[in-house]
This record gives C-alpha cells, sequence and structure tokens, in this order.
C-alpha cells in the first residue's frame, strides 16, 4: 500500500485498526481533505439564517478545513440556494454581511449578481469578447434540507436521500419544524487530537463504563447496542431506570423500549445525537493533523426533558472524551505502536468508520 492507503478486514474477528501514520502523517491528512473532505455533505446551519425572500447569509463551509467562502441567497420568489460567495472576476468576496438585499453586487469592480447568481452586469467590459459567460455567473452548491437543517457539498460523492434516509427513516417521526436553536446551551470544543481519533471514541459504547461515570450511571451498558448503515451507524442508549424517554410511536421498531438517546453518525464527520428533549448536533471540523474543533450546537424540543438522563451533562462527557482522545493522540505518536484490534462484541462502529476511511483514501 501507498503511505496514504490502508486496509482494514472486513472480517472484524480478523481485522488490525489503521496504521498510527493515519493519525500524525500530514501527508495522510492532506489526502482527507481533499478526497474525504470536499465530496462531503456538511451540516451548514438551519433555514433561520436565509428565512425570508431577498435574505442572504454568506459563511465559510468547514473552517480551517475546507475554507470554502459560500452564501446562502433566498431569491424573491422565496427558493433558498448555496452559492458561492466568490466573484467570478478577481475572486474577490462577494457577500461580506448578512442582510436583506434586491441583487449582490462586488464591492472591488462593481460586477453584480440576482440572487440566483446569474451575472446582471458589469463596469467597463463593453470590449470583452464573448463575454459574458455561463463562467461568470456564481457556482451553484448542493444544498439539501432535512427539517430546518441545511446540508451542503462541494462535489457529493453520495446522494443526499442516501446519506440521511437511515436517520430520517428511523426518527422521522420527531417534529423537527418545532426544535429550536438554543445558543446558549451550544459551544465549541478545540481539542489536541486528529479528528479520525474523536470520531472513532465517538463510534463505540466500549469505554462509557470506564470513562463516564455519570452516562454508565443513566444507560443500560448490556443493552447498549450498535447499528451499521451504509454511510453510517446508530448506537442505542437504552435508559438504566430513571431518566426520560421517548414517547415511541407503534411505527417505530423500537416501540415499547425505555429509548433514552439516539447516537447516529454520519460519514465523515457529523453526528446527530436525538435526545427526548431535542437533538445536539455535533460537527467534527479538521483543523491540522492533530487539531480538531467540535462545535455543539443544541435544538430543543421539549424545555421540560432537559438535564435528565442520558441527555444531562453534555459538557461533562464531552472533556471526559478529550481527556482520553488526546491522550489517545499522544500513543498513537509512540514508536512502539502501529496498530491494534478490535472487540467484535463493542467496536462494530469504529471498525465501520474505518473501512469507509479506507476506502474513501484509496478511492
Amino acid at each position: 500500500m501507498s503511505s496514504i492507503g490502508f486496509e482494514i478486514d472486513a472480517d472484524i474477528t480478523r481485522a488490525w485498526t489503521p496504521p498510527s501514520r493515519v493519525y500524525t502523517d500530514p501527508v495522510v491528512y492532506e489526502a482527507m481533505r481533499e478526497r474525504i473532505f470536499a465530496r462531503s455533505w456538511q451540516f451548514i446551519g438551519d433555514a433561520e439564517q436565509a428565512r425570508v425572500p431577498g435574505q442572504v447569509h454568506p459563511f465559510t463551509m468547514l473552517e480551517g478545513c475546507l475554507d470554502e467562502p459560500l452564501m446562502l441567497a433566498r431569491d424573491r420568489d422565496d427558493r433558498l440556494r448555496c452559492l458561492s460567495n466568490v466573484c467570478t472576476h478577481r475572486g474577490m468576496v462577494v457577500c461580506e454581511h448578512g442582510g436583506v438585499e434586491a441583487g449582490l453586487r462586488c464591492r472591488y469592480h462593481g460586477r453584480r449578481f440576482g440572487l440566483d447568481g446569474k451575472f446582471v452586469s458589469m463596469p467597463e467590459f463593453e470590449a470583452a469578447a464573448d463575454f459574458p459567460a455561463a463562467s461568470d455567473d456564481l457556482a451553484g452548491v448542493d444544498l439539501s434540507q432535512w427539517g430546518p437543517l441545511l446540508f451542503a457539498s462541494l462535489n457529493p460523492s453520495v446522494l443526499f436521500d442516501s446519506w440521511i434516509g437511515p436517520i430520517r427513516d428511523r426518527v422521522g417521526w420527531m417534529p423537527l419544524e418545532e426544535f429550536r436553536l438554543d445558543a446558549g446551551r451550544s459551544r465549541d470544543y478545540l481539542v489536541q487530537a486528529n479528528w479520525a481519533l474523536y470520531c472513532e471514541n465517538y463510534l463505540e459504547g466500549f469505554h462509557i463504563p470506564f470513562v463516564h461515570a455519570s452516562l454508565n450511571d443513566a444507560l443500560d451498558y448490556g443493552s447498549y447496542r450498535t447499528e451499521l448503515f451504509e454511510h453510517g451507524s446508530v448506537q442505542i442508549g437504552v435508559d438504566a431506570g430513571e431518566g426520560a424517554t421517548f414517547d415511541l410511536p407503534a411505527s417505530s421498531p423500537d416501540h415499547g423500549a425505555s429509548i433514552a438517546g439516539y447516537y447516529f453518525w454520519l460519514f465523515p464527520n457529523l453526528m446527530l445525537n436525538f435526545y427526548p428533549w431535542g437533538l445536539s448536533v455535533n460537527v467534527v471540523k479538521p483543523l491540522s493533523v492533530d487539531r480538531t474543533r467540535v462545535s455543539f450546537m443544541t435544538y430543543v424540543w421539549d424545555e421540560s426533558k432537559l438535564d435528565v438522563g442520558a441527555g444531562a451533562g453534555l459538557d461533562r462527557v464531552e472533556r471526559e472524551d478529550e481527556s482520553v482522545v488526546e491522550l489517545v493522540q499522544k500513543g498513537v505518536a509512540s514508536r512502539l505502536y502501529d496498530r491494534g484490534r478490535y472487540s467484535p462484541t463493542r467496536e462494530q462502529g469504529t471498525h465501520h468508520f474505518h473501512r469507509l476511511l479506507a476506502s474513501s483514501l484509496s478511492a
């Protein structure tokens, strides 16, 4: 295999984890940026950011990793688009501030665009041959929506419906349109570790009894299970007896069970954690080979169930995870360590992630 690629045996009982260079080599990290993240679906916020016709909202996709200047623009016909925020003349950022606009105008040389991204006009270009062309329009970016949640991709390697489908099928009965962002409960964490180490820690409940005392008290560890699907997985936490649980509809495959939390993960870096009180969206943002920002965005549905059971104390759980993952980053840099093995009963989600990682890097 090359210095970038690696293989993970499909048989978890025989498989070895990725080589340590995956977490420490800047060359591998750069390959991940282009082969994985530039082709992925990314959570970009919610529809409230461009709620009314004429509203625009500039943002940077996966800041610190892709650093792609984009904007949301809702035109006068109430159609929401995601557009490149780079002027097609000389590369200036077009939309610098959010607001309600009749159109878009680059303040560098006055090039104008419609809210659909189409070129409108440009001063001093009367003598330019074959102008304007289609390339003078702002490039459109794939945009999809589930409830109030927005997702975009620069060059998607998978259809959005295939990617989000298993989650929508499992918890689509929840009234996402009623969920509201609680900025006071949302925050970012800086983790001194590779992004993949953070994801693989999330993807197994094996460590819960050893690292998370309070969470272990809230969940029935013996009933904790992982289910895999093509582009992700879900960990299902069963209440230990005292916390809040979902009032599941008869159509749910989990109807009758005391479910305290659904922990969904979508490749490569998105966690959608559903609790009886609402949703915690976690986005893992690579900053360098050994540095990661994790953004927690809290969407509340039922305030009466906050701070109870498995959905309580998320900040404490995060800090406990950080301390472990940062020590693992130090460990994988050891000259005496390269690869490990999997628990066939407890690390199915991590094994699945590693297989997707290996497949994407070899593509």
